[in-house]
C-alpha cells in the first residue's frame, strides 16, 4: 500500500510536468566562461538578478525524483512569468547554479505592482546650507571619501507606470531600475512561483523549495570581492566602497555612508544603520554627563560625613550589628563595610540625581529628534507613501486560504486562511503560551532569589570569621552581600542565556501559528512577544535588587520567611544601591561581550569551515555566483536580534540609570563597535541579502517610547526607595536638629547612628550564648526596646516615606510635563521636508493631469472629427459654406 501510494503521487507529477523535458536542467545550460568578476549570463548582455543553488541528485530514486519534479516544474513557471534562465555546473561540478533575468517589461510590471517610486526630473528645490559648512575643512575628514562615493543627483520621484513611462527620467534603461530594485522584485516572483499543482491545492514559493531541501540556496550577487575591485567593465564595485569606507576599522570615526548602504542593501537594512548611528551620536552627550557625575562621586567619596562615620573606628568600628540569618552568622563590626561604603558613595550622590533627570530629558529628545530625521529619510528614500495597504500579503499566507468573506472597505469578496472563530482560537492559544512562558521565566527568577538567601547564610559564615587569610588582600572588599550579589548576577545571566535560545523558537512558533498577513505584521508580532519575554528576562532581577530586596524583612526579633523556610534578604547598611550596580555591570557587560565574539566569530568560523570542506584547486577561476555561495546566509529574522540587542540596551541605559551613571559610557563603547562590527558582518561575511522595504523601525519605535515613559517612574523610585538619598535629605532637613535632634544647624553628623534601630540581644527566642554586649543594631526606623511602643516603626520612618512618595509624585510630574512640552514644541517633520514633498505632490499631480488629457484628447479627436465632418456636408446642401 506504501507503494502504490508513492506510485500514485508520482503519476500525478508525470502527468502535471509531462509537458517538460526530461533534462535534468530544466533552463538552458552554458559552460562558465572563465570571468570571475561577471554579473552577466554568458552573452555579457543579461545581467543576473538572482541565482538558484541546488544539488545534481540521481532523478531514478523516488524522493530525488519528487524533488526533481518540484524544481523542474518551479522553472518552468519562472519562465511562463517571463524570467529568463541559465544554469551553470560548479567548479567540482557537484552543484549547479540557475542564473535569472528579469527583462525590461517584467520588470516595469512589477515595479507598477509594487509601487516603486521612481525619479521624474531633478530636484530644483535648493537644500538648506548645513551650519558646520564652515568648519568643512575639518569636518569632511569624518566624512566618506567624496572621490569615492559621489554624491548622486537628488530627484522628484512618482510610482512606476507602464502607460506613462515618457514621463519617467529614463536616460539609460540599464541603470533605471538599481540592482536592489531588481533583486527585490526577483524574490517577489520568487515568492509566488508554484512548484506544485494538485487539484485545487496550489504550493508555491522559493522558501518552502529551501526549507524542503529542493533549492540549498537562493540569493542576489554581491558586485565585487570585498576587498578586490571588479575588472568587469562598467561594475562600480559598491561592495568594495562600503567595505573602506564604512565597515574597515580604519573607518571607525567616519559618519556612515547611508544612502550608499540604502542603494546597496535596501531601505530596510538602511534606516537601521541610520537609527544606530543616530542612537550612538545621541548617546555621546549622554555618557559625556554620566561621566561627569561618575568622576564627581569618585572625587568626593572620601568627603561623605556618612561614609566616614561607617569608617571611623570609634563610630562604625563600636557599632555591632545583629546577625542576618538564623543559624551559623555572627555579630559584626560595621566598618567591616567601610569600603563598600565608599564606593556607594561613588554612585549615591546628589550629581546621581540630577543625572536621572538629565536622562529624563535625554530620552525625550533623542526620540524626538529620531522622528525628525526619519522623517528626512522617508522623504530622501521615497517611502513617505509606503503605506500597508501597499504591502503584498506573504507567501505563507496566500498557500492557506481557504475561506471565503467579505472585504470590509471593498465589499468584494477575498480569500483568507481562517474564519473569525479560526483567528480568535489562535490568538488566544498564542496569548497563553506566552504568558506560560513569561511564568516560567518568573519561576526562574525565584529560583535565583532562593539561591541568594540560601547562599548568603553560607558566605555570612565564612566571609565573616577572623581567621580567613587567603582573601587578605581583599578581605576589606567581600562582604556577604557583595559575593551573594555577584554570584547570583553571573547566575541570572547564564539563565538568561539558555532561556532566550528555548523561548526564541517558542515565539517564532507562535508567530508562524498566528498566521499574520504582511511581513510587516509578522515582524510585528514577533517583535512584541521577542521583547515581553526579554524584558521579564533581562530586567526582573535588576527590578527585584531595586524595588523588592531589603523592604519586607522585619527586624531581628521576628523576621519575614519567604516559602516558609527562607530569611528574606536584607540589604547593606548602605542600601541596595550598589548591589543593582553591580547586576547591571555583569548584565550589561557579560552580554555586550557575549554578542560582539559571537557576532565576530561565528560567521567567520563557519565560512572558514565551508571553504574548507568545498575548496577546489588553486588554479580553477572561481565565478561571482560561486564565490557568493561560500558565504553564510542571512538568518529569516535578519535584522530582528540587531534591534533586540539594541533596545535592551536602551532599556538598561534608561531605567536603571540612576543607580549606574556610567551605563551610557558603556553603551557609547559597545556601540562604536557595534556598528563597525555589524557593518563588517554583512559586508564580507554573509551573501548579499534580499533588499526590502521600510518607512520606519517598526513596532520598536512605540516600545523605545513606553521604554522612556517607564524610565521616568523607574528613576524616581530607584532614587526614592532603593538610594540612600531622601533619608539622608529628611535627617539633614528635620532630624538633625530641634525638636528631634541635638544639632543646633542642620548637620550630616550622626546620619548612621540615626537611621540604625536598637534591638536587645535578649529577644532572641533561641539564643543561649553570653555576650560582652547586649545591643546590637539593625538597618531600619524602629523605636528601641523600653520603648512604649517597642520595635514599632517610628516618627523617621513616617516623614521618610511621606518624603518618598512626596518625591516621587513632584519629580514624575516635572519631568512628564517637560516631556509632554518637547514633544509637543519640537514637529515631527522638518519644513523644509514638507516643502518637497508638497512639491513633488504637485508635480506627480500635473503629469496625472496631462497624462488625461491626452488620452481623452486622443479618444474625443476621431469623434469630433466625424461630427465636423458630417455638419459640413449638411451645410453644404445647405449651399452654406462655414469654415470650421
Amino acid at each position: 500500500m506504501q507503494w502504490s501510494g508513492k506510485r500514485r503521487r508520482e503519476e500525478e507529477y508525470e502527468f502535471e510536468a509531462a509537458d517538460l523535458p526530461d533534462d535534468p536542467c530544466f533552463c538552458p545550460q552554458a559552460e562558465f566562461n572563465n570571468k570571475p568578476d561577471s554579473l552577466f549570463f554568458n552573452d555579457g548582455v543579461r545581467r543576473i538578478d538572482f541565482v538558484l543553488v541546488y544539488e545534481d541528485e540521481d532523478k531514478k530514486e523516488f524522493e530525488k525524483r519528487h524533488t526533481f519534479l518540484r524544481r523542474k516544474y518551479f522553472e518552468a513557471s519562472l519562465m511562463k512569468m517571463g524570467m529568463e534562465l541559465e544554469a551553470t555546473r560548479s567548479v567540482n561540478e557537484k552543484l549547479m547554479f540557475v542564473k535569472i533575468h528579469m527583462p525590461w517589461d517584467v520588470l516595469c510590471t512589477y515595479a507598477e505592482v509594487l509601487h516603486i517610486k521612481l525619479p521624474i526630473e531633478p530636484n530644483d528645490l535648493s537644500s538648506r546650507p548645513s551650519p558646520w559648512r564652515f568648519f568643512s575643512c575639518i569636518t569632511k575628514h569624518f566624512y566618506p571619501s567624496e572621490d569615492l562615493i559621489t554624491k548622486e543627483t537628488e530627484f522628484f520621484t512618482a510610482p512606476f507606470e507602464k502607460n506613462r513611462l515618457e514621463y519617467f527620467y529614463v536616460k539609460d534603461r540599464d541603470q533605471f531600475f538599481t540592482q536592489s530594485m531588481r533583486s527585490r522584485m526577483a524574490y517577489y516572483i520568487l515568492s509566488r512561483a508554484p512548484y506544485e499543482i494538485r487539484g485545487k491545492i496550489k504550493k508555491f514559493g522559493i522558501t518552502k523549495l529551501l526549507d524542503g531541501g529542493v533549492y540549498k540556496a537562493a540569493y542576489p550577487l554581491h558586485d565585487s570581492r570585498f576587498n578586490v575591485r571588479s575588472k568587469e567593465e562598467g561594475c562600480p564595485s559598491e561592495r568594495l566602497l562600503l567595505y573602506e569606507e564604512w565597515a574597515h576599522p580604519k573607518s571607525f570615526y567616519k559618519m556612515q555612508p547611508l544612502d550608499l548602504i540604502r542603494k546597496y542593501y535596501g531601505e530596510k537594512i538602511g534606516i537601521y544603520f541610520a537609527w544606530l548611528g543616530f542612537y550612538t551620536a545621541m548617546l555621546a552627550f549622554a555618557a559625556i554627563v554620566g561621566l561627569g557625575c561618575f568622576i564627581y562621586g569618585f572625587k568626593t567619596q572620601d568627603t561623605s560625613t556618612w561614609s566616614k562615620e561607617v569608617c571611623h573606628p570609634e563610630i562604625g568600628g563600636a557599632i555591632v550589628m545583629c546577625p542576618q540569618c538564623d543559624k551559623d552568622c555572627t555579630y559584626w563590626r560595621l566598618n567591616s563595610t567601610c569600603e563598600t561604603s565608599k564606593k556607594l558613595c561613588i554612585f549615591d550622590n546628589f550629581g546621581t540625581l540630577v543625572f536621572a533627570v538629565f536622562m529624563s530629558i535625554w530620552v525625550t529628545l533623542f526620540l524626538e529628534f529620531w522622528k525628525r530625521y526619519q522623517a528626512e529619510l522617508e522623504y530622501e528614500w521615497d517611502t513617505v507613501e509606503f503605506l500597508e495597504q501597499e504591502e503584498q500579503p506573504r507567501p505563507e499566507y496566500e498557500a492557506k486560504c481557504i475561506h471565503e468573506r467579505i472585504n470590509p472597505i471593498t465589499r468584494v469578496k477575498e480569500k483568507v486562511p481562517f474564519t473569525a472563530c479560526g483567528r480568535c482560537i489562535r490568538v488566544s492559544l498564542g496569548m497563553g503560551t506566552v504568558l506560560f512562558w513569561l511564568l516560567l521565566i518568573l519561576a526562574s527568577v525565584v529560583a535565583i532569589i532562593v539561591y541568594r538567601l540560601a547562599v548568603f547564610f553560607s558566605f555570612s559564615k565564612k566571609l565573616r570569621a577572623q581567621d580567613l587569610k587567603e582573601l587578605e588582600p581583599f578581605k576589606e572588599y567581600v562582604t556577604p552581600q557583595m559575593a551573594t550579589s555577584v554570584t547570583a548576577s553571573i547566575i541570572s545571566f547564564v539563565v538568561i542565556m539558555i532561556l532566550n535560545i528555548l523561548y526564541e523558537r517558542v515565539a517564532i512558533w507562535i508567530t508562524d501559528f498566528e498566521l499574520p498577513r504582511t511581513k510587516t505584521e509578522y515582524e510585528n508580532s514577533l517583535t512584541l512577544k521577542m521583547f515581553l519575554f526579554q524584558f521579564v528576562n533581562y530586567y526582573s532581577s535588576c527590578f527585584y535588587i531595586a524595588f523588592a530586596k531589603g523592604k519586607v524583612v522585619g527586624y531581628p526579633g521576628q523576621p519575614v520567611y519567604l516559602l516558609g523556610k527562607y530569611r528574606n534578604e536584607e540589604c547593606d547598611p548602605g542600601g541596595c544601591l550598589i548591589e543593582l550596580t553591580t547586576q547591571l555591570t555583569v548584565i550589561m557587560g557579560g552580554k555586550a561581550i557575549w554578542n560582539n565574539i559571537q557576532e565576530v566569530l561565528m560567521p567567520w568560523v563557519k565560512n572558514l569551515i565551508f571553504r574548507y570542506c568545498t575548496r577546489v584547486g588553486s588554479e580553477k577561476v572561481i565565478p561571482r555566483w560561486e564565490q557568493d555561495y561560500q558565504l553564510q546566509p542571512i538568518g529569516k529574522l535578519g535584522l530582528f536580534y540587531e534591534y533586540l540587542e539594541m533596545v535592551i540596551q536602551f532599556g538598561f541605559v534608561t531605567l536603571f540609570v540612576a543607580s549606574f551613571p556610567l551605563a551610557p559610557v558603556l553603551a557609547l563603547v559597545n556601540n562604536l563597535f557595534e556598528i563597525r562590527v555589524d557593518a563588517w558582518k554583512i559586508t564580507t561575511q554573509f551573501r548579499r541579502i534580499v533588499p526590502e522595504k521600510a518607512q520606519d523601525i517598526g513596532a520598536w519605535q512605540p516600545i523605545l517610547q513606553g521604554v522612556a515613559i517607564l524610565a521616568v517612574a523607574t528613576n524616581a523610585m530607584i532614587i526614592a526607595f532603593t538610594s540612600d538619598m531622601i533619608p539622608r535629605l529628611v535627617y539633614y532637613w528635620s532630624f538633625s536638629v530641634y525638636p528631634y535632634g541635638d544639632y543646633s544647624e542642620n548637620t550630616m553628623e550622626g546620619y548612621i547612628n540615626s537611621t540604625l534601630s536598637i534591638f536587645n540581644i535578649e529577644d532572641f527566642s533561641n539564643t543561649t550564648d553570653n555576650f560582652v554586649f547586649l545591643l546590637c543594631r539593625y538597618r531600619d526606623f524602629r523605636y528601641p526596646p523600653g520603648h512604649p511602643k517597642e520595635y514599632e516603626y517610628s516618627i523617621y520612618y513616617w516623614h521618610v516615606i511621606a518624603a518618598k512618595l512626596a518625591f516621587i509624585i513632584v519629580v514624575e510630574h516635572i519631568v512628564y510635563l517637560t516631556k509632554f512640552i518637547l514633544s509637543y514644541i519640537i514637529p515631527d517633520v522638518p519644513d523644509a521636508v514638507k516643502e518637497q514633498i508638497k512639491r513633488e505632490k504637485y508635480l506627480t499631480q500635473v503629469i496625472l493631469h496631462e497624462t488625461n488629457l491626452k488620452l481623452v484628447t486622443k479618444h474625443l479627436k476621431p469623434v469630433t472629427d466625424k461630427f465636423l465632418d458630417s455638419t459640413n456636408m449638411n451645410l453644404s446642401k445647405e449651399g452654406l459654406d462655414l469654415d470650421f
